[in-house]
């Protein structure tokens, strides 16, 4: 009798334990989803430099406003862009961050806005997780340096698949994208200034032209910061005015399109100089208006081939200004 309850007892502990485990498992995966969706959420956000998932998660509402397909894209390309890394042992502590998905975000929307036809979703999807490689790669050699990758990961993908649509008849190019020989060009900076070109120099750094989702992702920011919400306020309008007495084609000005990379560029100096010595206001301010002339640069240093500049203004300004105070710390 005493070997049955004996018996008993331990068959009860061992469903017990059992129960335990299986509950601990699922507080697990629980956990692990959340974290992952936290970090895939901070990888929408880190394209403005910014940690933080709630903005993340604004910022995609605001991607969705415009467009519930490249919202979509968005958000499966930093998860994937995020999974990879993570599964391929890379530091935790900057996957949680959302440092390995910008890229793919930034990627992907570019893909599937500058190629056409139904299997740029495709690209759109491998160029997210090629993305992610790129970046691991290049954090190892810009970080010797003391530099940060920024957008240079995006950039550089993004352009050599558009260049391979030259040379491959799977790779087609949207009719948005046309090759321009600026030897007869003649600038054109008559017309009417809509003055919503200053607010979409926000929306502009994901593709979107749309007053709402612009105040949207305004509001992102500000939710991570008053300051960064500010400067992003100040960029695009210094970026504008700049544009506008430099004689910018009206068009690129409605469009907001000198003032994305300005906005990136004053929120880049903002946080990364946010603990050291010097007017980082200033340095952003400047950095900000060098963004109008670099941009017109690029702009047609691409035109024969069709491309966007992207944010290219962005990194090199950047880039820039953190080898400036290398020499100029009190700048």
């Amino acid at each position: 009798m005493l070997f049955v309850n004996n018996y008993s007892r331990t068959v009860i502990i061992r469903q017990e334990v059992n129960l335990i485990l299986h509950k601990m498992h699922r507080i697990r995966r629980r956990d692990h989803f959340i974290s992952f969706m936290s970090a895939t959420l901070k990888g929408i956000s880190q394209v403005l430099l910014i940690d933080n998932a709630i903005t993340g998660l604004i910022i995609l509402i605001a991607i969705m406003i415009t467009s519930v397909p490249l919202a979509l894209v968005a958000l499966v390309a930093s998860m994937i862009g995020t999974w990879i890394c993570l599964s391929s042992g890379a530091n935790k502590s900057s996957v949680n961050e959302g440092i390995f998905g910008y890229n793919s975000v930034l990627t992907g929307l570019a893909l599937s806005l500058y190629l056409s036809g139904d299997n740029r979703w495709l690209f759109a999807i491998i160029g997210a997780a090629v993305a992610s490689l790129f970046t691991a790669a290049m954090m190892n050699v810009l970080n010797r340096l003391k530099i940060p990758i920024l957008t240079f990961p995006y950039i550089l993908l993004t352009w050599l698949v558009l260049l391979a649509s030259f040379g491959m008849s799977a790779i087609h190019l949207s009719n948005d994208l046309v090759q321009q020989d600026v030897t007869p060009w003649r600038l054109h900076v008559g017309g009417n200034i809509e003055f919503n070109g200053v607010i979409y120099g926000i929306s502009q750094i994901f593709f979107l032209k749309n007053i709402y989702s612009a105040l949207l992702i305004l509001i992102g920011i500000f939710w991570a910061g008053w300051r960064l919400g500010l400067y992003a306020v100040i960029g695009t309008i210094i970026s504008w005015l700049s544009a506008y007495a430099l004689g910018a084609e009206v068009t690129s000005l409605n469009m907001g399109m000198y003032g994305y990379n300005a906005v990136l560029a004053i929120l880049a100096i903002s946080i990364i100089y946010a603990d050291r010595e010097g007017n980082k206001v200033l340095t952003g301010i400047i950095a900000a208006i060098i963004t109008v002339p670099i941009t017109a640069s690029i702009n047609e240093w691409m035109s024969p081939y069709g491309l966007p500049a992207l944010t290219m203004p962005f990194v090199l300004v950047t880039w820039l200004m953190i080898s400036m105070r290398k020499r100029l710390p009190n700048l």
